[in-house]
């Protein structure tokens, strides 16, 4: 087996053809199925079914894919590695970022860290699970991940600062008028929340929990962006840290009493190399624990 041949395969795999993988790597497409074939004669398994709308990776196929994806991972940050001797590192960086958390602060890290290694790739997902988060770091498959602090965090996890997390109202909310939101207030408020298993709806419950009230759930979403919009709709309220509320809903927005944060870590790879340790550096010099501050509703 050859990392050339893992290539081709991630490639099958995400195209869902071997026309378009062949386009995608600029090869002939008969080099991407010989390959496909060699690799599954050398495994002694099938690892694409033929369906009507192209190749899906089988069970075995997709469990195949993912230790595929980490050797590729692993090979791209050797070469990077090597190359970083004359600062002319390169090669890709994957990073993962919990939802809504570092949402202010990692564009900014990222454009100096590209300024100086220009010819770096970075690639950034979000991921709203802590568990999936932690799994994928355990795995090595993450060069970088930044994320809310848990009790499954490693020790080796570097704090960054903390995320305030405010109350996102509809205009001409009543408690608008206030600079802090009591969350007594909104007991009989509806809530935007977010995915069961993600780190933001674990705070939600969790500050409404100690603070004695019950969430009345009026609708669940996936993104900040999208409950922030929905909040300020009138929708329901919803609890999102300070970084990820998008432009234009700045006036919509309050800190809460008692206060709500969250410690932000950065957890990397096992024998970082010099990518991940210079955006770590860079994500350090980030403004993370001031108070934002809030206009009043006009």
């Amino acid at each position: 087996m050859s990392l050339r041949q893992f290539e081709y395969a991630l490639a099958v795999a995400e195209e869902g053809s071997v026309t378009a993988a062949a386009e995608l790597l600029h090869v002939a497409q008969p080099s991407v199925s010989q390959q496909i074939r060699g690799l599954e004669r050398e495994l002694g398994v099938e690892l694409f079914t033929r369906t009507p709308t192209g190749l899906v990776p089988t069970v075995v196929g997709r469990a195949f894919l993912r230790e595929a994806r980490a050797a590729v991972n692993a090979a791209r940050r050797a070469r990077a590695t090597a190359r970083a001797g004359a600062d002319e590192l390169a090669g890709e960086l994957v990073v993962a970022v919990q939802m809504g958390f570092g949402t202010r602060q990692l564009p900014g890290a990222l454009a100096a860290l590209r300024r100086r290694f220009p010819r770096l790739e970075v690639t950034v997902f979000e991921e709203p699970s802590s568990a999936e988060l932690d799994r994928l770091c355990r795995r090595g498959v993450l060069d970088l991940a930044l994320m809310a602090k848990c009790e499954q965090s490693p020790d080796d996890a570097h704090h960054l600062g903390d995320e305030e997390f405010v109350v996102v109202l509809a205009a001409g909310h009543q408690e608008l008028a206030a600079d802090r939101v009591e969350l007594g207030a909104l007991e009989r408020e509806p809530w935007v929340r977010f995915d069961r298993d993600s780190a933001l709806d674990a705070v939600l419950v969790n500050v409404l929990r100690d603070n004695g009230l019950t969430p009345d759930t009026a609708a669940r979403v996936s993104r900040t962006t999208t409950a922030v919009r929905w909040a300020a709709h009138g929708l329901g309220v919803t609890l999102v840290p300070a970084s990820a509320v998008p432009h234009g809903h700045e006036h919509l927005v309050r800190p809460v009493l008692p206060a709500v944060s969250q410690p932000v870590i950065a957890v990397l790879r096992s024998g970082a190399g010099p990518a991940e340790t210079a955006l770590l550096e860079l994500l350090r010099k980030e403004t993370w624990s001031e108070s934002p501050s809030f206009s009043r509703a006009p």
